[in-house]
């Protein structure tokens, strides 16, 4: 399928975590279990109608998170300002199966051209490392994100 550039991009990660959505759920909001997984610093959980910033180990910088409708434990949704200052709109779903949970993220959307392009590999490497920090942690406790980053050889 060829895509225009009038049609905009937007990012898709999955992934099946061999926990209950109640876990990954608490997981993905209470920064005291994110910490362990993905992000260095939290300014406070996630929170319907809540404004929280979040640094991680390989940036000196925060990210402006706003948090948007949370419906425990299978939705949350969230505005992310990305490093260039745009924000967009980031969709976890969490679906129960036998096997676990299938976690789903949405982010949308930007325009298709060189920025958006940058934004989507940049986000899509993003979303899926969350996605497998996550897998590890709760079924596992190993924690993927610890030294897998050298500051100085990040393109941001």
């Amino acid at each position: 399928m060829c895509m225009s550039n009038d049609s905009p991009l937007e990012i898709k990660a999955s992934l099946t975590i061999q926990r209950q959505a109640k876990d990954v759920f608490e997981a993905i909001t209470d920064p005291a279990k994110m910490t362990n997984y993905f992000i260095s610093k939290s300014t406070g959980i996630m929170k319907e109608g809540k404004t929280i910033h979040w640094s991680f180990p390989e940036m000196e910088m925060y990210f402006r998170i706003r948090i948007g409708k949370i419906i425990p434990p299978e939705y949350i949704s969230n505005y992310w300002n990305d490093i260039d200052g745009s924000e967009t709109l980031v969709e976890i779903n969490l679906f129960p199966k036998p096997s676990g949970t299938f976690v789903s993220i949405t982010e949308k959307s930007r325009i298709n051209d060189e920025a958006g392009i940058n934004w989507l590999r940049r986000n899509t490497e993003g979303w899926a490392n969350l996605l497998a920090c996550l897998k590890a942690w709760l079924e596992y406790k190993i924690n993927l994100h610890k030294g897998a980053f050298d500051p100085s050889q990040m393109p941001i």
